[in-house]
This record gives C-alpha cells, structure tokens and sequence, in this order.
C-alpha cells in the first residue's frame, strides 16, 4: 500500500505534529508501506516517488525549518493545501492524518478529501469538527456523562456570567492544552479571559475539579487501558506534555468499578460524538470516587511515548504494529 504520512500544517499544534508524523511514517514503513511524509502546507516542490526513497528524518526537519516563515505564508493569503500536496494524496491508497489542532483535527481537511475521494485515517468530518469544538462536545456529552459544571463565553458578547475560583478557563479550539489557565484567585480571572481569547474567539469557564487526571484511548470501538497522568508540577499543559518530566502511569491504578464506568463513558462519547478507529478522552477523579468527563482528543499525538501508544502497549500492540492497525481498520471505512 502507498502511504501519505501528513503533517505540520498551520495550527499552534504544528511542531508536535511533525514530531508525530515522523514516528509515524518511520514505523509504516518498517511495516512494509511504501510511505512518504508531505507537509499539508508547505507541500513538498516535486511528487515524490512511492518507493522508500525520501528520507524520513531529512524531510521532517526541512519541515521544521518552514514554521518560521509560517505567518508570513498565513498573511499572504496562502492556500491550506501546498504544491503537490492534493496530487500526492490522491495517488495514494491511505492519506495517514497526523494533524493536530485546527485545520486538521477540525474536520475541515477531512471534509475536503471526502470531496476530492481521498481515503484518510481516524474520524470524519462531522464527529472531528464537533469534537474539536469542548462547548460543542459539552452540550452534547453532558447530557448522559458527567462533566464540570460550567459557561460558555464569546469575545463579542459583553455579558460576563462568572464561575467562582477557583476554575479553569480554556480556548473552545485548540489542544496540548495551549492556553488553557487554572485561576485560584478571582483577581486574576480577568485577564485570564484576555489571554484565552488570544487563542479563540470562545472560552470555557469550568469549575475546578481537584482530583487525579486520568486518560483513556478508543481503538476500533474498545476501551484500552487508561492512564494516570501525574506531572511534577501544576497540571497537564503544554510544558508538562512534552517536557518528558511527567509521570504516566499505565493501566491506571483505579478501582474495577471507575474502570468499568470510564469505559463504558469513553466508548458512549465515541458514538454521541461519531468518532471512529481511535480517538481519546480525558478525565478527572475527584477525591470522592466520582468520574468528569472533559474532552475528546479525535486525532491524539502518535510518538511512541504518546497516551495511545503507551495504553496499545499495555494490551501488547507495539507502537509499528499499532500504527498499520490504524491503516487498515481506516480502510474499513471505504469497504
């Protein structure tokens, strides 16, 4: 099978997808593919050959070398999709989405290939739009799943319902956390506000839930096994994700009751959301044994330390063998 390996991209998100990306492709390949690794943006100056030529490692730190330039390209206007990109993927068998964050894992990329008849890894459009939207996923998973109490704010809207500290205010778009603030204090709530909406035009306001923070990955429709995130200091944001200081401790240590009340939630928000093949969804163990719900990850970073790998493992999936079980219940889709 020839495979696209797609990174890089435009969102804050752009650098871990390259990292991701990278992993990725290596490991198809070593799986017997004949892959090659595009940047969506960028796109790459001629079609390369399907034959294992390109070398990985080479293309993605030119790939890394682009992000400088990359506001300049947003400023002028620039088309999403780069030269030969859309070429390249169409000669493909499977396009391997490693896009994280907007323009990406919002559905948007994956809407354009199901116009063009471009076959992709992980969710469709509708189930990664809504669940790359946390006020979207909210009102729907609330409804039977437990989640933090909490508003919705617009930076067009004056009105300014409060949530009373401490609470956590995060961008409605985005992931690895980026502009994510816990505020323990009312005098800082305020400027929190500002610097969320330098990320989003909506925020969320969420009462704080002072409990363990636990994970778990959906693989073609079966709960893995969850992790414990325990960083050194704070919470899990962006610093924390991939400073390699972090604690993850995988299967969580957690009753068999949570286990089996996570799954089920994990497995039941896959299908409220129409997420498919694998997806991730983050949690919040208060004191007192009760589960939250917070988001849904539709494409989770894919390193070989990453959360979904790490949970593949525990169940004995080796990060290569993981990443060809993505391709292949993805063709499953367009049997």
């Amino acid at each position: 099978m020839k495979i696209v390996v797609l990174c890089g991209g435009t969102s804050t998100e752009r650098d871990v997808s390259i990292r991701s990306s990278e992993k990725a492709a290596a490991a198809l390949r070593s799986r017997g593919f004949d892959v090659v690794l595009v940047d969506a943006f960028f796109g790459v100056p001629e079609k390369p050959a399907f034959d294992n030529s390109q070398d990985i490692s080479a293309a993605a730190d030119s790939y890394r070398a682009l992000t400088p330039f990359l506001t300049q390209e947003l400023a002028e206007g620039r088309d999403f999709f780069g030269p030969n990109v859309i070429d390249i993927c169409r000669e493909a068998d499977m396009v391997f989405l490693g896009l994280h964050g907007g323009c990406g894992e919002d559905g948007r990329v994956q809407a354009a290939f199901d116009l063009l008849n471009i076959r992709y890894t992980g969710s469709g459009y509708l189930g990664s739009a809504i669940g790359m939207s946390k006020d979207a996923t909210k009102a729907m998973l609330s409804q039977l799943i437990p989640m933090p109490k909490g508003i919705i704010l617009k930076k067009d809207n004056p009105f300014r319902e409060r949530i009373p500290a401490p609470c956590v205010i995060k961008p409605s778009n985005g992931g690895s956390s980026i502009g994510v603030q816990i505020i323990m204090d009312a005098k800082d709530y305020d400027d929190a506000l500002l610097e969320a909406f330098k990320y989003d035009d909506v925020i969320l306001v969420e009462q704080f839930i002072d409990g363990r923070e636990l994970t778990q990955g959906v693989f073609d429709g079966k709960a893995l096994p969850p992790v414990e995130i325990c960083p050194s200091e704070g919470f899990y944001d962006y610093k924390n994700k991939y400073s390699g200081k972090t604690l993850e401790i995988c299967p969580a240590q957690i009753p068999e009751e949570t286990l089996q009340e996570m799954s089920e939630y994990s497995i039941l928000a896959g299908k409220m959301l129409g997420l498919s093949v694998y997806y991730r969804i983050d949690y919040l163990l208060d004191r007192n044994g009760n589960l939250f719900a917070l988001e849904a990850n539709t494409l989770p970073g894919l390193t070989d330390t990453s959360l979904i790998p790490q949970e593949a493992a525990a169940i004995g999936i080796s990060y290569p063998e993981l990443c060809e079980l993505i391709v292949r219940v993805s063709m499953k889709k367009y049997s």
